[in-house]
């Protein structure tokens, strides 16, 4: 039998450092057309500073408290999880294209840039806690928690698709395995995607695969706390061991602002079980 698997993208990305900017993820690093991702670690009073061209930003207060303030507004100190585990609501800013921001940190905190194309025309604003919707999703081991800060529900942003899940020690996410990798809408929309990973404790691992029914592309990676995966085609379920629960931030991006995915045909039975499911 011939082996048809491609070459390994680089799929799984290490944190570089442990302060300032982290992660740095592009179109072009990413070797993809919209989303863009950075993952800053800020001391107390460390700045971290953004400006993007015709692309708008989400900045996302993962844990800890800074003052952000942007060409347009000063949004004053955000952010009241000690923990990405404490529980409770993030706090998030929307900024338009070619708009300069700083965030200073008061004490350590977390801040995720979320970027994507935008043709400008929205102000900057807080788009959370406030009006961020939080739900349960799925059944027994396949139970986990959603705080959805920008999807498309929420008229908040022109490109970006931005939610946290937080799933439970021996618990399954993004599952059953779906893909959102053709731009067919309304059966499916094309969307690129990132996993920003948190565990809890920080001393375990998780495991995402990230794979296509061809068999073209096939990774199952063991993530690690603050491990960011890339998601550019195909099915991405991923699973938090027993005695470690799981947080990740996804980032969304396509040429239509829907979520609009399939499953795998080998698992869509479990979606028509549990009607109602969705990843």
């Amino acid at each position: 039998m011939t082996n048809t698997t491609k070459p390994s993208p680089n799929l799984l990305r290490r944190p570089q450092g442990s302060s300032g900017r982290v992660h740095h993820i592009t179109p072009e690093s990413a070797g993809w057309g919209y989303v863009g991702f950075d993952l800053w670690r800020l001391g107390d009073q460390e700045v971290a500073k953004g400006c993007e061209e015709a692309r708008e930003t989400i900045l996302v207060i993962i844990q800890g408290q800074v003052e952000i303030s942007c060409a347009s507004a000063d949004f004053g100190l955000l952010g009241d999880r000690a923990s990405v585990f404490d529980g409770g609501l993030p706090h998030a800013v929307y900024l338009p294209p070619n708009e300069t921001w700083e965030a200073r940190a008061q004490g350590a905190c977390e801040l995720a840039v979320c970027t994507a194309p935008s043709p400008g025309g929205r102000p900057a604003a807080i788009i959370g806690p406030d009006g961020i919707a939080t739900q349960d999703r799925g059944k027994g081991t396949n139970l986990r928690h959603v705080n959805a800060i920008a999807m498309e529900d929420r008229d908040v942003a022109d490109s970006l698709l931005v939610t946290e899940v937080f799933t439970p020690q021996g618990h399954w996410s993004s599952y059953p395995p779906h893909r959102h990798d053709e731009d067919d809408f309304p059966r499916m929309t094309y969307l690129e995607e990132t996993y920003y990973h948190r565990l809890n404790p920080a001393a375990g691992f998780g495991v995402q695969r990230v794979f296509t029914e061809d068999g073209t592309l096939d990774e199952t990676m063991s993530v690690a706390d603050r491990d960011t995966v890339l998601v550019p085609r195909g099915h991405h379920p991923c699973g938090a061991p027993y005695g470690f629960d799981m947080y990740y931030l996804n980032v969304m991006a396509g040429p239509l602002r829907k979520w609009r995915f399939a499953n795998h045909p080998d698992f869509d039975w479990l979606a028509k079980r549990d009607a109602g499911d969705s990843p």
